[in-house]
């Protein structure tokens, strides 16, 4: 209960700071709520209990939340969409997380921890495996493996006290050169050295900050700084974890969380009177009952450990990208006048093609080119959107560098470059266009300078429906012959 408290506590207070940089200066609600907030961290734990829960006999594996994803989960947001993307198109888990998603290293794991602690208290190694499952949906790299440290950890809370143990126990889980493993070890060492969090924070930025907010090697050391802060200190560690910035509900309920293990009469009553024990829950999550109370829901969580009874996760089969994977587009090369400094992106382009565009299939909608293999100044992208039905869409294409896009022949966006952040929900200024698009063919072209130092470039463009709460529409680039 401890558990499921903390995180709704640390939730309701972090979210109105979600993705600002910080740092703050917090020291309780602000503003003070009526009710608990509905927060994706608690959203998915639900559904994974309740789906196990309607299993006669209840098991753990990525099969089951592969049809919970298309079935049960609206979220559109950056790794959560490309899952749902992925596994509409065919792609299975693991590959499903891995393939074609920009948003690998976010939080979207990392937050949904605990309930497979709760599953598996005192047992480290089940809670990892169970985290496994659950994370290679929608990650891979530092995204997966922050889940399977959280939720070693916070098993091993349930029968260990010392911080530095736990921790340590959560690294036996995780390879020993994960990034993440690196920057805890460096906030170790920064604390122990100045005991200051508004400097280790910042040493934390300097090293391992990040243009994606949720990127979860900067807010793993930030859940360890306010831990080190806050030393035992419920009140204390969630507000040092919002102070910190960045993914600040998700860091102040993973904090909150693992301290109601800990210790659950530490929650001073003062932040549970405003947010009640209701259990609320997102209205993109749909097709579940859950229960009515966080008091319901830790039965629900105490009954479901006892009925899968420390079974471990069958073994998966293993599985391949469906064949011609990728997406088809035309590539050429020219030169063209208004990329000149100064040219206003006010005025009125004009869409010139290179005399040739070359048919190719690229990795994915994420994509990439090296820029000391571009033969004229400007690389031009070209693709070709169906739609098979007239769609409020939004179409996006996101890049780091200095680009120009038309569709269908007119000029719609376009910047000197910038931050990538490749979501519909929140892709960066200039780099996206609302339109109605009839059913049929739409051609969608990008134009890419080319930098003043070789690098690799990369993109991703895709075409979202804005009445299905801004899902990207699967396969909907396709050949020109196809």
């Amino acid at each position: 209960m401890g558990c499921w408290l903390g995180k709704a506590v640390g939730g309701t207070l972090g979210m109105p700071y979600e993705g600002m940089d910080g740092p703050f200066d917090l020291d309780f609600y602000d503003p003070v709520p009526t009710g608990m907030v509905p927060n994706d961290d608690l959203d998915l734990q639900v559904v994974w209990a309740c789906l196990l829960d309607r299993q006669d006999n209840p098991q753990v594996s990525r099969t089951l939340f592969s049809k919970a994803w298309k079935n049960h989960i609206g979220f559109p947001w950056d790794e959560y969409g490309a899952c749902i993307r992925n596994l509409r198109e065919g792609i299975e888990p693991p590959l499903s997380g891995s393939y074609d998603n920009w948003f690998i290293n976010g939080m979207g794991a990392a937050i949904r921890s605990e309930i497979w602690a709760c599953l598996a208290p005192g047992n480290p190694a089940l809670a990892a495996a169970y985290a496994y499952e659950d994370a290679c949906l929608d990650h891979a790299e530092q995204g997966l493996w922050a889940e399977v440290w959280l939720a070693a950890m916070q098993s091993a809370a349930f029968v260990e006290t010392d911080i530095r143990k736990i921790i340590q126990i959560g690294f036996e889980h995780i390879p020993a050169d994960a990034e993440i493993r690196t920057a805890i070890e460096d906030t170790f060492q920064w604390w122990e050295v100045s005991k200051d969090w508004k400097k280790v924070r910042f040493q934390i930025l300097e090293k391992y900050g990040h243009e994606n907010f949720t990127n979860v090697t900067e807010n793993m050391a930030f859940i360890l700084l306010a831990l080190l802060e806050g030393n035992g200190d419920f009140s204390r560690s969630i507000c040092t974890a919002t102070n910190c910035g960045k993914d600040t509900d998700c860091t102040a309920a993973t904090v909150g969380a693992l301290l109601g293990i800990l210790d659950p009469e530490g929650i001073d009553e003062k932040w549970l009177a405003p947010i009640g024990r209701d259990l609320i829950l997102s209205r993109e999550i749909v097709g579940i009952a859950p229960p009515g109370s966080l008091d319901g829901f830790t039965d629900l969580v105490l009954d479901l450990g006892e009925r899968l009874g420390g079974k471990m996760p069958p073994q998966a089969a293993p599985v391949r990208l469906p064949e011609k994977c990728g997406v088809p587009a035309r590539i050429g090369f020219r030169e063209v006048p208004w990329f000149g400094q100064g040219w206003s992106l006010n005025r009125r382009l004009v869409l010139q093609y290179p005399e040739q565009m070359e048919e190719v299939l690229l990795s994915g909608t994420m994509a990439s080119w090296e820029s000391d293999g571009f033969e004229a100044g400007m690389i031009f992208i070209g693709y070709t959107i169906h739609l098979g039905r007239e769609t409020r869409a939004r179409v996006f294409f996101n890049t780091h560098e200095n680009c120009r896009v038309f569709l269908d022949g007119d000029y719609v966006f376009g910047r000197e470059g910038g931050r990538m952040a490749p979501s519909a929900h929140r892709v960066p200024i200039n780099q996206s266009v609302d339109a109605t698009l009839s059913a049929g063919r739409h051609e969608l072209v990008a134009v890419i300078a080319r930098p003043t130092q070789d690098k690799t470039i990369e993109w991703v463009a895709g075409v979202a429906d804005r009445d299905n709460n801004d899902q990207w529409i699967p396969k909907v680039f396709v050949s020109v012959e196809g």
